[in-house]
């Protein structure tokens, strides 16, 4: 790209905009089917499911459950077991009808209730509203006052009041390719019955996975983290029929045990003095104990701002006649447990209590007595470290898993249940076969124009030296110990006095892992300010496959190109050798779990220099926090101007491709679930047409629109065979969408574990690919990821948005989310504005390089 010019528009200066009319996009369904590649016969962990009376419907009621103050009861725990009491205390009065709760507000019978509205009053034995009061709050008398009290029977007033019907056949109406309306209600009361019966067995719930605690499926990852291996069950419509989609799963939960073996864990710390107690008491909030001297469960909401032995509180004691007036005394939390309570506490002395009463009327345990309740998720990021541990103890072979999965399908024994008992639902005990294909690899061009045939999805760039630095530079020792921004403006005042001019490239040895505080302030200096590629190592091992990954992303970085498709260079890609085409891959990155007030960040790259497609430019922005559909695709300003992703990928598509405007655009789009499809297609493909409108187009591009998702369930596996499946594998039959155009794709050669394909969903194709050149088209595009020598598991524009969005994000990782910040406003789900901090742009220099490389 020429550096220093303007970027000309896409449209004369002085040609009007026209109003385009924004078509109303709809999913599209599937076409035909592939027939490229060699067939191999597979296997899918999906299980077929019979439906013997399909006429059955199911009624669907409005749960509402309040307690003796007329207060709604929120808890879900509370919930399943007040309406566990309800059906043994009143099932006469339900007409013996089974029924599927949900945990919160809708209950599900196979036939009505004897009436439209009920009013029950059921009775628990023990208040859960009070079981959390603490054992220390009163003199010894009162405690015995309060433990009486917290066994009273506590009442609930539960109304059930008649909602809707949803028809058990809609299923089959869709099963047929009908657009049933019903039909996703009536998969849902199936998954709502699968989840009620993994509660009933105790199981920690998440969406559709259920977790036990069962110590052979406990992993402990460090930092007092455990992964927790579950499974996950879903009912899913598919070509073949419909099916119990059943795979492992995992997720994170606390390792159970000790407060403080926790907090020990968690922060790396030798022994209790060397706890940081400030972010001791972020990590607890919200965690569940259960207390050592009398069995009962609370709630952390902090801890006392004092160590337990001079933490004092009122003790009001008796008199000594046994009347009800008494003295009150001001003790401290530990004399409380040791001598009116007679209680050996070894350590609590000089620590913190946990407060598990409210901000106004606290109450105090000591932490020795207090260990963590099990299966409580972990919902925050895990280090690279936890991350790298999970996935080494977790990897299961295909043939184990078919195993596992198998085993899990029999011992649950659905048939049994009875509300599926009552629908006839049978469950088929052996995976589904499955036909697939292996598509063949595409030929590359690399180095000097040599061509490269990969095998089994693999090729080889060892041995190709670069030349050696300029200069080595290291920090000065003083700044070490420096702030992370400090320490990068003075490195490179050290790199500006000690060079005759900018440097081309920088290659950064630092200190720690990637993931340092340095990486982002180093990233943001180099370009946003400086405009310099710049490639951060922190090798903990080198061999030359980790040189050769390194080289790969310098090349990159530096404009060079590592290999090409040969249809590409020699411009005979179907449907788009001829037709200018832009290629769009868009992510968005959001901050931690919890973390609300970190913006999400949006990044979209576009392909350059038509008729390539393997060298991308990326654009990004940050947007309101947890927010999925991407915002900034078109962004007009007061003074008439687009300041939009669109419009910057646009022109530099039109600078690059010899003046050609994209006349065909596909857009890969990760991150989104099947129920914001229709939000890709009104909100985000909307926002595209308005910024070709804003320029003044009249022709509008033809749209394909696909979506990849990685994050699915649905495993393929090779009969007969231990190893994986072939990369190249390709299904779009069976256990497809019985209407919409989607398929399985497993690109990359699984080494070890077992692999996951990558399912692409077709939104719209208004370019018209036949499924063959679709599936080739994408298969391609997994083997020119320029970081890599192998294919990879979804395909590279996906990759680099993500990598963009990452990058760029760490850029406002030290900026101040405060209401002064400056950026553009986004509403919360309050309605009230917050500001969202603004990326700054990169220099010039670097805004067309693949810099996220």
């Amino acid at each position: 790209m020429e550096k220093g010019l303007p970027p000309p528009p896409i449209i004369p200066p002085n040609v009007k905009p026209e109003k385009l009319d924004s078509p109303k996009h709809s999913l599209i369904s599937r076409p035909g089917f592939g027939s490229a590649g060699r067939r191999i016969s597979l296997l899918a962990n999906h299980f077929k499911v019979l439906v013997k009376s399909p006429d059955e419907i199911f009624y669907q009621y409005t749960v509402s459950i309040n307690s003796e103050d007329q207060r709604a009861v929120e808890s879900k725990g509370i919930g399943r077991r007040v309406i566990d009491k309800l059906y043994q205390t009143y099932s006469s009065e339900l007409g013996e009808k089974q029924f599927a709760y949900d945990g919160e507000k809708s209950l599900y019978t196979v036939g009505p209730l004897p009436q439209n509205k009920l009013e029950f009053a059921v009775v628990l034995e023990e208040s859960f509203a009070k079981r959390g009061s603490p054992a220390h709050s009163g003199s010894p008398g009162e405690v015995s006052k309060r433990s009486k009290r917290s066994l009273h029977p506590n009442s609930f007033t539960v109304e059930i009041s008649y909602a809707a019907k949803i028809p058990l056949k809609s299923i089959a109406l869709a099963l047929h390719g009908a657009e049933a309306e019903k039909s996703q209600d009536a998969l849902r009361v199936l998954d709502i019955i699968l989840r009620q019966q993994a509660a009933n067995r105790g199981c920690l719930l998440v969406r559709q996975s259920f977790f036990h605690d069962d110590s052979r499926n406990l992993t402990d990852v460090g930092g007092g983290v455990t992964g927790c291996r579950g499974f996950h069950a879903s009912f899913r419509p598919t070509l073949g029929g419909l099916s119990l989609n059943m795979d492992v799963s995992t997720t994170m939960i606390l390792t159970p045990g000790p407060v403080i073996d926790f907090l020990l864990a968690n922060q790396s710390a030798r022994d209790p003095r060397n706890i940081d107690w400030t972010k001791a008491k972020r990590m607890l909030k919200n965690m569940r104990v259960k207390t050592r001297h009398n069995n009962r469960e609370f709630k952390i909401t902090g801890l006392s701002e004092k160590p337990c032995n001079q933490q004092f509180f009122p003790l009001k004691v008796r008199s000594s006649d046994g009347g009800k007036d008494g003295e009150t005394l001001e003790v401290t939390v530990y004399e409380y447990f040791t001598k009116h309570r007679n209680i050996e506490l070894k350590y609590s002395a000089y620590m913190p209590c946990l407060n598990v009463g409210k901000s106004k009327k606290p109450s105090y345990l000591p932490l020795e007595l207090c260990s963590l309740v099990s299966l409580q998720r972990y919902t925050k990021a895990l280090s690279s470290m936890q991350r790298a541990s999970l996935v080494e103890k977790s990897r299961q072979k295909p043939q184990e898993r078919i195993r596992v999965v198998t085993d899990a399908v029999k011992n649950y024994r659905y048939d049994d249940d009875p509300l599926l008992t009552v629908c006839g639902i049978s469950i088929e005990k052996q995976l589904t076969q499955v036909d697939g294909r292996i598509l063949e690899a595409p030929k590359l061009k690399v180095g000097n124009n040599e061509d490269c045939v990969p095998r089994n999805g693999r090729w080889n760039f060892n041995n190709k030296p670069i030349e050696r630095p300029h200069t080595l530079i290291e920090e000065d020792q003083q700044y070490r110990r420096s702030g992370p921004v400090a320490r990068v403006d003075k490195m490179f005042e050290l790199i500006t006095a000690k060079l005759p001019g900018p440097p081309q490239f920088i290659l950064c040895i630092l200190p720690e892992r990637k993931n340092s505080d340095i990486y982002g302030p180093w990233k943001k200096k180099s370009l946003t300010e400086f405009g310099i590629a710049t490639q951060c190592i922190s090798p903990t091992k080198i061999n030359d496959q980790y040189l050769t990954n390194v080289l790969l992303k310098i090349n990159s970085k530096l404009g060079g190109t590592n290999s090409l498709l040969a249809i590409e260079q020699s411009s005979r890609i179907p449907l788009i050798k001829d037709t200018p085409t832009m290629i769009l891959g868009m992510d968005v990155s959001h901050g931690s779990p919890g973390r609300s007030d970190v913006p999400s960040v949006a990044a979209v790259v576009g392909s350059r220099s038509w008729p390539l497609i393997s060298r991308y430019r990326a654009a990004v922005r940050t947007q309101s926090s947890k927010v999925e559909m991407i915002e900034c695709l078109y962004k007009p300003l007061a003074n008439g101007d687009d300041d939009g992703i669109m419009r910057e990928l646009l022109i530099d598509f039109y600078q690059t491709s010899n003046g050609r405007k994209p006349a065909q655009i596909v857009v890969f789009r990760d991150g989104v679930s099947e129920s914001q499809f229709n939000q890709v297609l009104t909100h985000e493909l909307d926002q595209m047409l308005k910024a070709f409108q804003h320029l003044g187009e009249s022709k509008v591009p033809k749209f394909t629109v696909i979506v990849a998702q990685k994050n699915h369930h649905t495993k393929l596996f090779q009969s007969g065979s231990p190893d994986n499946v072939p990369p190249g594998t390709v299904v779009d039959t069976n256990v497809v969408h019985p209407r919409n155009y989607d398929f399985y794709l497993c690109a990359q050669a699984g080494m070890i574990g077992t692999s996951r394909p990558a399912h692409y969903h077709v939104l719209i194709d208004e370019i018209g690919f036949s499924p063959d050149d679709l599936q080739n088209l994408i298969h391609s595009l997994s083997y020119v990821y320029q970081r890599s020598t192998c294919a990879i598991s979804i395909v590279a524009p996906i990759c680099y948005a993500h990598l963009a969005a990452a990058q760029m994000g760490q850029f406002i990782k030290f900026e101040d989310f405060s209401e002064t910040s400056s950026g553009h406003k986004s509403l919360t789900t309050a309605g009230s504005a917050i500001p969202v901090p603004e990326l700054p742009r990169l220099h010039k220099d670097v805004a067309g390089s693949m810099f996220f490389c």
